[in-house]
């Protein structure tokens, strides 16, 4: 680990450590040029604003740009591991900030791309210390992981299910009612078991009416299914006090207020 007294420890403390006063005010300038650079990004995809201000959006774009490839290289600079930080996902989402501009000299359209920029304001639970928020997205990640298998076995399920009552509806109604093939007669399925409903494609004949209907009614059962799954998980995770500070090898957050060493690398905290 670098020296205290050294330029890349200093420069470490100012751009990972939201708990020292010059890491929180790095962090909250920070978030306000994403902010304004994603804010202009929005107003040069405008047809007026574009025809009028396109230069000052362009010199505007690059210098973000500039800024932004400046401090990534600096954060893979002061990191004891920079390969690992750069796969994570701060480090994917600070990489994919800077590469549509550049991407824009061969592909233009890559340049609204960089709407992905309001990712990096999720910076901003880390410097308000909003703690509690961090401990309830995890409590969430780990329910979600928990239950990724029954998720996965019921969406199975249900894709079964839309596929089989496609065809059926596909033999009662015919091309002469809108469902001209299978593919149309599952995204049918697939509108009405999900209680959305868009109106294009509907049953014409008492039977077809009595399927959708029983597609409908089983469309409400099967929406809470998710949901439940989910909620157990989430009852059976239990919260834990989690700290702000970063790792110094590994960059990772989001270690439990006792954590002596990182959870992810083992390195000292």
């Amino acid at each position: 680990m670098p020296k205290p007294s050294s330029f890349r420890s200093r420069l470490y403390e100012i751009i990972f450590k939201a708990d020292t006063p010059a890491g929180k005010a790095f962090d909250v300038i920070l978030i306000g040029i994403i902010v304004f650079s994603v804010l202009v990004v929005m107003l040069d995809s405008v047809r007026q604003f574009h025809e009028r201000f396109a230069p000052l959006f362009n010199a505007l774009e690059w210098g973000f740009t500039i800024l932004f490839t400046i401090e990534y290289v600096a954060r893979l600079y002061c990191v004891q591991q920079p390969l690992k930080y750069a796969k994570s996902f701060f480090g994917v989402v600070d990489l994919l900030a800077i590469l549509p501009t550049y991407l824009g000299i061969l592909f233009p359209a890559t340049h609204y791309l960089l709407v992905i920029r309001i990712l990096r304001v999720l910076r901003v639970f880390r410097v308000l210390k909003l703690v509690q928020y961090l401990g309830e997205a995890r409590s969430l990640l780990l329910a979600l992981r928990a239950s990724s298998r029954k998720i996965t076995v019921f969406l199975v399920s249900v894709l079964s299910l839309v596929i089989i009552l496609g065809s059926i509806m596909y033999v009662i109604e015919g091309e002469e009612n809108g469902f001209t093939s299978i593919p149309r007669s599952i995204y049918w399925a697939i509108v009405t078991l999900t209680t959305v409903g868009y109106g294009d494609i509907s049953p014409q004949t008492p039977l077809g009416q009595a399927l959708s209907s029983i597609v409908m009614i089983l469309g409400y059962s099967i929406i809470a299914v998710p949901t439940g799954i989910v909620t157990v998980e989430m009852s059976r995770t239990t919260n834990k006090k989690v700290l702000t500070r970063t790792c110094p090898v590994c960059s990772s957050e989001g270690h439990d207020a006792d954590a002596i060493y990182c959870k992810y690398c083992g390195a000292k905290l």
